[in-house]
């Protein structure tokens, strides 16, 4: 079996990278992002990056970074709402954004995971999502066309992984990571445990090794908040 534990995200990363690539990112704002694999990106220099993920982070966390470092040329993403630099760069003219429907974008990845290269959907009907897009009546109904997501690499964050690259997620940070996993011709993940071949039960695997071909350990990880809200102290 071949190697794929690596000492760390830049030697995971190491002949996989070139401008001009697609990437899939997993994670939900902060929640479940590859944190290590992105710093490695940004410290590799590789620029004109498309990039499918839910969001971009938030300002300087997540892929955030790469919004700043402008190593972004377009994303593919559902929410931008909490990245002022992502909402900078897209009113100017500097950044291309293909805004895509949450569910849209899960399924268009576990699409080209299973190598389905489109599929109809009523979501965006009627709306500036549909735009450019072909549109087919089914039973009364129309639907439009959605293309599958295969990019060159897939990022995501684990919770757990044996040395065959079984993973196990942790609850909502499973969010688009198992998806985006099988949506690339490598897929590199990082996890916060490596435990040995034959520890999980095999229904408790959320993601099949096959898919994994390299992975790091990342922790220890600081929790991040994206939004700090606290309770005024009531007056005595």
């Amino acid at each position: 079996m071949a190697r794929k534990l690596y000492p760390d995200a830049a030697s995971a990363l190491e002949g996989l990278l070139f401008d001009g690539m697609h990437l899939c990112a997993g994670g939900f704002g902060l929640c479940g992002i590859p944190e290590r694999l992105i710093d490695a990106i940004r410290d590799s220099g590789v620029k004109d990056l498309t990039i499918a993920s839910n969001n971009a982070g938030i300002d300087g966390e997540g892929l955030g970074k790469l919004l700043r470092t402008r190593q972004v040329k377009k994303m593919i993403s559902s929410y931008v709402g909490e990245n002022k630099e992502f909402e900078r760069q897209y009113l100017a003219g500097e950044l291309e954004v293909e805004f895509c429907p949450q569910g849209t974008l899960a399924e268009r990845c576990r699409a080209g995971g299973a190598g389905i290269p489109g599929f109809y959907t009523k979501t965006g009907v009627g709306t500036a999502v549909a735009e450019g897009k072909e549109v087919k009546n089914f039973d009364g109904q129309d639907y439009i066309l959605e293309r599958g997501i295969f990019a060159d690499v897939a990022i995501i964050k684990g919770w757990k992984a044996d040395e065959s690259g079984n993973l196990i997620f942790r609850k909502t940070a499973r969010n688009f990571n198992q998806p985006m996993a099988t949506a690339a011709k490598i897929c590199v993940a990082e996890v916060e445990e490596v435990v040995p071949t034959g520890t999980f039960d095999p229904d408790a695997i959320h993601l099949p090794g096959i898919y994994v071909k390299r992975m790091i350990v990342g922790a220890p990880y600081d929790k991040k908040i994206e939004f700090r809200t606290v309770r005024q102290k009531e007056a005595a």
